[in-house]
């Protein structure tokens, strides 16, 4: 993938994180555990989080003439952040929505995505010469 389609899902990202809080906020506070909704809002806090990294990605690399190996590292670090949100956060949602403890036991691979996102990005950065 390239910068583009990281740029277009950064904005999913974005707006879906915004749209889900409001959600929680005014539309779950009432009808989830506060326990639940503390697990939502996780779940949107790191979305957000992880959105917001995918949008400097994508613009590291539809603005900058990085090297080429500099720019594969950050096209993999790129699609972690996305993987792991689908992981993480999407494990969450499901199991808010569905009571399914067990869909819980995803989210941990979606945080170790994450950190192997963020320690390509950390590659990336050492392979520009200045």
């Amino acid at each position: 993938m390239n910068g583009r389609i990281y740029l277009a899902i950064a904005a999913v990202m974005g707006f879906s994180a915004v749209a889900l809080g409001a959600f929680g906020a005014h539309g779950l506070k009432k009808i989830l555990s506060a326990e639940l909704l503390a697990v939502y809002k996780t779940a949107v806090q790191y979305q957000f989080y992880h959105g917001l990294a995918l949008l400097m990605l994508a613009v590291l690399l539809i603005a900058t003439s990085l090297p080429e190996t500099s720019q594969k590292w950050l096209c993999r670090s790129a699609l972690l952040m996305v993987i792991g949100t689908l992981l993480f956060s999407g494990s969450l949602y499901a199991y808010v929505f569905s009571g399914i403890k067990v869909l819980a036991m995803i989210t941990p691979i979606g945080g170790v995505t994450w950190l192997v996102a963020w320690a390509f990005l950390l590659v990336a950065a050492l392979k520009i010469k200045e």
